[in-house]
């Protein structure tokens, strides 16, 4: 509704209210007239009591009392002996007249009284509700500038003029002096910066804010302190210091307004409480994330003290044979002892990288180095690396075919925003991972796009025909240190090639969502499993026309 409206909504309030009223009095003097000399003037008087007392419920107590007087008067004038004049025959007229004074005017007065009581809970009741419903906003906001827009919007609402707000910044202490870079200014206008407030504000009033901010107090009209001041001064305060100051500019009418003070300051105070409440919440969380960084700190350093050491005992078994028997060792005893020291130290920096790697992506505020890769590349690399260590061995020693690895990839793939380096250890922790658990297998590196809920994705998965994942375990793999049941146990030739810290996974899983993407586990039909990376596809640079 525009200005204009409401000012014809009020208009044709004001006119209509009174109009009750009005008519009552039309009704008693029609009677009046009706009933002379048909019954005493007594019950004559009566019925006009009736009728101030009636009005009163719609009038204000000043035009209540003065249409009291008028109508005893012209009562007098029209029924009281002799008729047409003023003069009162008798005592007994005289007392009935006064009677009908008194009477109409204490009923006026009660009226009034209960009219107004009437109004102060109706009021007190809106402000419980506007209460009510502010808590509630501030209930669901999140942060210190949108508790300050919500508590401007209030305070502007209830007292239909522009206010300001001064808040300290979030777990930002009082400081020993007025430094406008530890607060930040909600003007009438909305948010300006800390070094330029608002050019409304005069240094008067920036002293009185923080004045305010330090004592906790409220002052100006009706706080009895520094009332001189025409403006109000609220403190933004919960159960312990003060967290900011609110600049009010009431009217001459709204100065005097107890009650509407009262309900300003209490609106400050629910701001305060959430203040206090956000601050908490957020150290808390801190409290947390500290304590799971801790918990995930205390497991890496338990795990690496003791999947470590089998490799370690390893390479300082096989280094101490080549230093101590060197000359009693034949060559291909010396070929073996380096082998298993050359596999042992790759085993103790694969597990080291993914533990790290789980460490740092774990970590709050960890930001990535993206950049526009090319997934063709990134399996290449993977390739690359996987047939330098064990993908190109040829038949071992029991007449075990080698690995096969090989890639399939669709063809014009989108180009990926991504941290390549990440993605090469997560294809190559699953390419590591399908060789320790589908022996004697076909592996293959798979890069695709699908499309699922609206949104396109480029998949890479590492994909073996092995006996797969068992239905129990295939969520609990992506957990930390998590290597299924009968890897945990394991015994037997197998052992040494599935040592690990159960790391390899939950890295990937880390990987992928801190690229936005999810690691899934799918089971393959004709047996075997599948490993898959699903990346969500962000709009790739167009590559620029060259001018012929």
């Amino acid at each position: 509704m525009d200005h204009k409206s409401a000012a014809r909504v009020a208009f044709k309030r004001t006119w209509l209210e009174p109009l009750p009223a009005v008519l009552s009095w039309a009704v008693a003097w029609w009677l009046l007239f009706w009933l002379d000399g048909r019954v005493n003037l007594a019950n004559q008087a009566l019925l006009l009591v009736l009728a101030a007392a009636v009005a009163s419920l719609w009038l204000p107590l000043v035009a209540a009392l003065l249409l009291s007087l008028v109508s005893v008067l012209l009562f007098n004038w029209h029924f009281v002996s002799p008729r047409g004049s003023l003069s009162v025959e008798g005592n007994q007229h005289l007392l009935l007249l006064g009677a009908m004074l008194g009477l109409s005017c204490i009923t006026a007065l009660l009226i009034a009284s209960q009219r107004r009581q009437a109004g102060l809970a109706r009021r007190q009741a809106g402000q419980a509700e506007q209460l009510r419903s502010f808590n509630d906003s501030l209930r669901e906001a999140r942060d210190w500038a949108s508790l300050g827009a919500l508590l401007q919007a209030e305070l502007q609402a209830q007292l239909g003029r522009p206010t300001h707000l001064m808040l300290l910044r979030q777990e930002q202490a009082l400081p020993q002096q007025n430094l406008p870079e530890s607060v930040q200014w909600l003007a009438a206008s909305g948010p300006s910066s800390a070094a330029d407030p608002s050019a409304e504000l005069s240094a008067d009033q920036r002293a009185g804010l923080w004045q305010c901010l330090r004592q906790a107090q409220a002052f100006g009209p009706g706080t009895a302190r520094f009332e001189g001041q025409p403006d109000w001064y609220l403190p933004i305060r919960g159960r312990g210091a003060a967290l900011g100051a609110a600049l009010l500019r009431p009217s001459r009418a709204q100065a005097l307004d107890a009650g509407l003070l009262t309900h300003l300051q209490l609106l400050c105070t629910q701001m305060g409480l959430a203040l206090e409440r956000l601050t908490t919440e957020h150290l808390a969380q801190m409290a947390r994330d500290e304590a799971a960084s801790q918990a995930n700190r205390n497991a890496l350093l338990a795990a690496i003290s003791h999947d470590f050491r089998t490799p370690l005992a390893c390479i300082m078994g096989a280094a101490s044979s080549l230093q101590d028997q060197d000359a009693r060792l034949s060559p291909a005893q010396r070929t073996r002892l380096l082998a298993t020291i050359l596999d042992e130290t790759e085993a103790l920096a694969d597990m080291t990288a993914n533990s790290l790697q789980l460490a740092r992506l774990d970590a709050p505020g960890m930001l990535l180095r993206l950049d526009w890769e090319s997934a063709e590349e990134i399996v290449g690399a993977v390739l690359r690396r996987a047939r330098q260590r064990r993908a190109t061995l040829v038949s071992n020693s029991d007449g075990e075919t080698a690995l096969e690895l090989q890639a399939r990839l669709e063809p014009a793939l989108p180009l990926l925003r991504c941290d390549a380096l990440l993605l090469t250890q997560l294809l190559g922790n699953l390419v590591d991972n399908a060789q320790k658990y589908a022996p004697a297998s076909h592996i293959e590196i798979a890069a695709r796009t699908a499309q699922e809920g609206g949104q396109r994705f480029v998949v890479l998965a590492v994909r073996d025909r092995g006996p797969g994942v068992p239905l129990a375990w295939r969520e609990r793999i992506f957990e930390a240190f998590q290597r299924g049941a009968e890897q945990q146990h394991a015994a037997g030739p197998d052992a040494k090639a599935r040592r690990g810290a159960g790391v390899g996974l939950a890295a990937c899983r880390a990987i992928a969502q801190a690229h936005g993407g999810q690691m899934r586990y799918r089971s393959r039909g004709h047996g075997g499993a599948s490993f898959e990376c699903w990346l969500p596809l962000v709009a790739s640079p167009q590559a620029e026309e060259i001018p012929a």
